[in-house]
């Protein structure tokens, strides 16, 4: 009963992005070719949107579910790890015309195929575990 919040915030979130179409795997394609800024105006709104917020934490000092102050970490060192990463998570999400947020969704709307991906990407995350520590940070 302690998780029905997140459940219900999950249910409004994974509608918004049905209806928006931002799960659509034509309007990845266009995104992707430059054909329509859609896909844009619904990335760069929630940029916005998570800036405006993000301020708002610091300028009230909200607490989190805890109780403790909301913070953002320090940025790490290293562009290329970010350079890496970006391109990778890109990649992956050209190819398969979804990213891991809409994957579940694409599941609720009855993409059930999306769950060959959804088993790749649990795969990736074990497989990067189990190797991050050999890995160059």
């Amino acid at each position: 009963m302690k998780f029905i919040k997140f459940l219900l915030v999950g249910v409004v979130f994974g509608i918004v992005l049905v209806k928006s179409e931002a799960v659509s795997w034509y309007r990845i394609y266009e995104m992707f070719r430059f054909e329509s800024f859609h896909m844009y105006g619904i990335i760069g709104s929630a940029v916005a949107t998570g800036v405006l917020l993000m301020l708002l934490t610091k300028k009230f000092k909200f607490k989190n579910i805890e109780g403790g102050f909301m913070r953002v970490p320090d940025k790490e060192k290293g562009l290329v790890r970010y350079i890496v990463g970006g391109t990778l998570f890109g990649l992956g999400w050209a190819l398969s015309g979804a990213c891991p947020g809409p994957m579940y969704v694409l599941v609720g709307t009855g993409v059930f195929s999306i769950l060959i991906l959804i088993f790749a990407a649990i795969l990736g995350t074990y497989v990067y575990g189990v190797l991050k520590d050999r890995l160059p940070h």
